[in-house]
């Protein structure tokens, strides 16, 4: 592909003309809690409501649309994590092609279904999307398939872009949008969009620290290329190997900052909007919200926060949910090293009800290593309201002889 890769603002305004009918129009709301939490009227994007649940769809239609009928007759290949995967898969369907999807071989399964379920055959190939990547172009070579790249492509890019005339229009005097990154399509073509119309807007890219590898790039930071898999809950922007046509004709000219969020930061995010949004994001979804809560940005009087995606693995929503509840000081494990006497649990447990915490769980251990033979040792589950509270709680079972460990 040429390192001078072009898309205008009137490609993106096309893009929304080809996909107006096809695509659901996804709400743009104030959320008041979030508001109140960062200082700054905040506006969610709900591109998890998009169709197959991504903002992926809105590229993949445009482009499968603007291939000609050779391309088409030929068949399509991609490669992706899954919201690609899905979006492709749907746009060919619709579209009467034929698609094959290479996916990593530790996608979701739900991922994988789901893009089953669309028409594809899906190929499972590789760690890391990186390597799905490399087997798709293979596959491509192979059997003269049209490739649709996940972010490298101007119709791809176009189509994310009319993300960015949807929020200008909604809230014409916003000052900050946060975008996850992954590849860098989404992000290019919504900071082209809403820099074209209003230069003034800032636009703050959002990376898992599993996979910085943008923000390094972007930051003049040494990316460590020794890991292999990036081991992440934010698994649709993990990708190992920044592009530097992206950032080259994108990214470095349009965006104003980028940022890295750990797992945890983001599994607190996803339980922030499902508590408070009422809406279900997955871990690149929830990326920006994981930014705006813990990196302190300059938000400015009106932001918007794109959820990209709502496509999470049942599989992991209750130890996403479990971890999330207790960062935010919602949930406890507690560990106390007590005298083995009759009525000391009672009397630990009217420690933490006269601290109004609730016990969910309640487990003895008399022989572990480093107990005394008279020792044992108690561990609590709490249901509790703050991080203070946790504090509160631990104070009180240290006054009444408790050994907190």
């Amino acid at each position: 592909m040429p390192n001078d890769m072009k898309v205008t603002f009137e490609d993106i305004q096309k893009a929304r003309q080809l996909i107006k009918d096809i695509i659901s129009p996804t709400e743009m709301s104030h959320s008041i809690s979030a508001s109140n939490l960062l200082k700054s009227e905040v506006y969610f994007k709900f591109e998890n409501t998009q169709r197959t649940g991504s903002f992926k769809f809105r590229g993949a239609y445009n482009k499968i649309s603007n291939l000609s009928a050779e391309e088409k007759a030929r068949g399509v290949v991609a490669s992706s994590a899954g919201n690609h995967a899905q979006g492709v898969a749907l746009s060919a369907r619709l579209a009467g092609v034929q698609s094959t999807i290479v996916m990593p071989e530790n996608c979701s399964i739900s991922k994988a279904t789901a893009t089953r379920s669309y028409g594809a055959n899906v190929v499972l190939k590789g760690e890391i999307y990186d390597e799905a990547y490399e087997h798709a172009q293979k596959l491509e070579k192979e059997n003269g398939f049209t490739f649709v790249h996940p972010y490298q492509d101007p119709y791809v890019i176009a189509g994310q872009g009319t993300i960015g005339l949807e929020l200008l229009e909604k809230v014409p005097d916003l000052d900050t949008v946060i975008v996850p990154i992954g590849g860098g399509g989404l992000i290019s073509g919504v900071a082209l969009a809403v820099k074209t119309i209003n230069p003034k807007v800032r636009v703050i890219g959002v990376q898992s620290d599993r996979s910085p590898g943008m923000a390094c790039l972007y930051n003049k930071q040494t990316q460590d290329q020794k890991k292999k898999r990036a081991a992440t809950i934010a698994d649709g922007i993990a990708i190992k190997n920044p592009s530097q046509i992206i950032y080259d004709n994108f990214i470095s000219k349009y965006v104003d900052q980028v940022v890295t969020v750990s797992d945890d930061e983001i599994a607190e995010a996803i339980v922030f909007l499902m508590e408070r949004a009422k809406t279900v994001a997955e871990g690149s979804g929830a990326a920006a919200m994981a930014a705006a809560m813990h990196r302190g940005l300059d938000l400015g009087k009106k932001c918007c926060v794109i959820i990209s995606g709502g496509n999470i693995d049942l599989n992991i929503v209750s130890k996403i949910i479990d971890r999330g509840q207790a960062l935010r000081g919602k949930l406890c494990e507690l560990s106390v090293i007590v005298d083995d006497l009759p009525g000391n649990l009672s009397n630990l447990t009217q420690v933490i009800a006269s601290e109004k915490a609730n016990v969910l769980e309640v487990r003895h251990d008399r022989v572990s290593q480093g107990l005394s033979l008279r020792e044992t040792r108690i561990d609590f589950v709490l249901e509790t309201s703050s991080i203070e509270h946790v504090e509160r709680i631990k104070r009180a079972l240290e006054a009444s002889g408790a050994k907190i460990i």
